[in-house]
């Protein structure tokens, strides 16, 4: 990829993806950084509804888990125990909020919320040594979600490294002793994989990378609520939305995935085109989500919009077809309790903060401070006890 190009990305990737889509008279356009997009919104449709698109297994999980069987059953599996924990997540709630006291740095900030509520189902209480205690420092240091930042991804890579072995160590206790019913997600990877085609390292490095897949959209799309809602209501308060609201349209401005991305499996015909197999070819939800044909004001930050059922576009704030977030459904609802929590009896203000993207894996905001103030200080300041 050019410099000229890096930079760009680097200072507002998603500009520059619309100056790409701007500058591109087909409706299928070359990306510099490898692969194509479909940037016309009725094409990006029609792909995502072609069953040749999805066939294979997905790229997300790679040669770490290519079949698409043992993918399909883990991703149902750790849906289920998340659904399952929502009742646990929502009690975690109130005092992970009041930890974050009258003033908190974000995104961080909301990295270490979700994790405080998941970390339960992410490694259950009992288990022993130094694991859970990595899993928290990889989720306070860059892990979870990966910093724009090279200096601090050196560091995460440091404790990556660390948790990896840990992980592992785990999994080949936990191979010895095994539990029945799944406790928390390595029990979960543990049964979609059997030990004879699985080793210990690559089982963890596959609950890392779920660990990851949890965190990294949770705490991004809570971060971009906050902020999106806050920057449009300066001293607003209480908000005049419903959090639901809030939450679908923070997904729509700003969807966290960066891209939607098949390596084809086979040879399939786009707009007159055919792409080969082997070719990378995604769909950006933010292309979609900011068409002026499908969508009312694409570039107002508009909760209100939820409200009617028109003026609505295409919206895959999680993918679309078999190859779509298995928890996506789980995502908004941990996504709306913890935004329910952050404004209950509380006026929430923003400094800093900006509506450009950092550069990561998806789209996370740049750091802010939120200021939240409790109309009951005394209670909520000690998570109601």
């Amino acid at each position: 990829m050019r410099l000229g190009y890096r930079i760009r990305l680097r200072q507002d990737p998603l500009a520059c993806v619309e100056e790409l889509s701007r500058d591109s008279a087909e409706g299928v356009m070359r990306l510099p950084w490898g692969g194509w997009c479909v940037r016309d919104t009725e094409l990006a449709q029609t792909l995502l509804r072609d069953p040749e698109y999805h066939t294979g297994g997905s790229v997300f999980f790679g040669e770490l888990l290519p079949a698409r069987g043992a993918q399909v059953e883990l991703g149902r599996a750790v849906r289920g125990l998340l659904r399952a924990d929502v009742p646990r997540y929502r009690a975690a709630l109130p005092e992970a909020v009041a930890a974050l006291g009258t003033a908190s740095r974000w995104p961080d900030a909301g990295t270490r919320l979700v994790h405080r509520c998941l970390a339960d189902v992410l490694l259950h209480p009992g288990t022993p040594g130094a694991a859970r205690e990595l899993l928290r420092q990889a989720a306070h240091q860059g892990v979870a979600v990966r910093s724009p930042h090279v200096g601090r991804r050196a560091r995460a890579e440091l404790v990556r490294a660390r948790l990896v072995t840990a992980l592992a160590e785990e999994a080949h206790r936990r191979r010895r002793q095994p539990a029945g019913e799944p406790r928390d997600m390595l029990d979960a990877v543990l049964a979609t994989c059997p030990e004879a085609e699985m080793s210990d390292r690559a089982v963890a490095e596959l609950q890392l990378m779920m660990f990851r897949a949890i965190m990294a959209p949770v705490s991004a799309a809570l971060a971009w609520s906050v902020l999106l809602a806050c920057l449009h209501l300066r001293g607003a308060a209480p908000w005049p939305w419903p959090v639901d609201h809030v939450v679908r349209e923070a997904l729509r401005h700003r969807p966290v995935p960066w891209m939607l991305g098949r390596t084809l499996p086979h040879t399939v015909e786009l707009g007159g085109t055919a792409f080969p197999a082997g070719e990378l070819l995604s769909v950006c939800p933010y292309l979609l989500h900011h068409d002026a044909r499908h969508w009312d004001s694409p570039y107002a930050f508009r909760p209100e919009r939820w409200a009617g059922s028109g003026g609505h576009g295409p919206y895959v704030p999680f993918g679309t077809g078999p190859f779509s977030c298995a928890g996506a459904a789980v995502a908004h609802t941990l996504l709306t309790e913890s935004l329910t929590a952050l404004t209950g009896h509380a006026h929430l203000a923003v400094t800093g903060g900006d509506t450009r993207a950092a550069m990561s894996e998806g789209n996370v905001p740049r750091p802010f401070v939120l200021h939240r103030t409790t109309d009951h200080p005394s209670a909520h300041d000690t998570g109601g006890r």
